[in-house]
């Protein structure tokens, strides 16, 4: 896959430190610290650091892997999106993104993003210059509430999630449901898949792009679909159980599970209230990497593909892995 170079101007403006890291309602967190992580056979070494590059960003999301090694994430709430190269610099990437989490490749070196402020929310492509443009905006001419996540196929069917009125929310009702969608090649109007999980997040297909995989911030388990040659989905089932998950205070089972990514082997990474839960390809959970802030997405970059970047609460860490992320697209 190829990608056009980014503007003189854009690589080399740097970033500056954030914000001091806040948790809900605004309150400080404490201070983040390098992690550990266990030993899981074929995934990482147990003893291995899980390291802390970066602290106090303004919202950390949607990772994802560049050509030349390097990942690039969202720093939501300045609206830009930040590169981080094989030495381990910070520049920023895009500006004027509008807000953004997450975010998918084409196959035309296009990048989409969901683009998440109240009242502007959509989906859109955002590089490379000449191609930016709004994808979709509404479903039957009603506005999405909370543009969450997004996966797109071989052949440019888009997958998508609207958190909607699972998130926090301005007074007026929202129009729409929380609701997982799919958005056929060169179409205008999506399909709503469904509208009965209470948070529908992260979404990935598998490499043969056979099965599609949804995870369910407010549940217990991931759920998995077979993909119809012609896009649509069927035989819902509960793929994996969510590793730890306890009821929260009103009851609800709050697994955290945000974004997810794939690897070489087919193993399932999930950014959960735990850390990184890991997943055989039979849904077999086969442990958790600690992480110095509760992740929210992630990614595998780097020259060979065996870095797994982890973004979330403003925070940016890096582990080093056994497991090779999946090169056959960029998540």
């Amino acid at each position: 896959m190829r990608f056009r170079a980014l503007t003189l101007a854009a690589a080399m403006c740097a970033v500056s430190v954030g914000v001091a890291a806040q948790g809900r309602g605004g309150a400080p967190l404490p201070p983040a610290a390098d992690t550990v992580a266990p030993d899981i056979p074929g995934v990482v070494a147990g003893g291995t650091k899980v390291q802390l590059l970066k602290d106090g960003l303004d919202g950390t999301e949607g990772p994802i892997a560049m050509p030349d090694g390097s990942v690039i994430f969202s720093e939501i709430n300045t609206n830009r999106m930040i590169r981080i190269d094989k030495d381990g610099a910070f520049s920023t990437f895009i500006e004027n993104t509008g807000g953004t989490t997450g975010v998918a490749f084409d196959s035309k070196g296009r990048l989409f993003a969901a683009v998440v402020p109240w009242g502007t929310t959509k989906f859109s492509i955002i590089y490379p210059e000449a191609a930016k443009r709004v994808v979709i905006d509404n479903y039957d001419g009603k506005a999405f509430g909370r543009p969450n996540d997004l996966a797109i196929a071989r052949n440019g069917g888009m997958y998508f999630t609207d958190s909607a009125n699972a998130q926090p929310r301005p007074a007026a009702p929202l129009p729409l449901p929380a609701a997982f969608y799919y958005l056929p090649p060169g179409a205008t109007k999506a399909i709503q898949v469904l509208t009965d999980v209470r948070f529908p997040n992260g979404v990935i297909l598998s490499r043969d792009e056979k099965v599609l995989y949804l995870n369910d911030s407010q549940g217990e388990y991931l759920l998995a679909f077979d993909v119809q040659p012609d896009g649509s989905l069927t035989n819902r089932r509960n793929f994996a159980k969510y590793d730890g998950v306890k009821p929260n205070a009103t009851g609800v089972m709050a697994s955290g599970a945000d974004g997810l990514t794939i690897d070489s082997q087919g193993r399932l990474y999930i950014a959960a209230s735990t850390g990184v839960q890991i997943f055989s390809p039979q849904g077999q959970h086969l442990g958790t990497i600690p992480t110095p802030r509760s992740p929210q997405n992630l990614a595998f970059a780097g020259p060979d593909k065996k870095t797994l970047y982890i973004v979330g609460r403003g925070a940016v860490s890096k582990v080093q892995m056994i497991a090779e992320g999946f090169k056959d697209r960029a998540k």
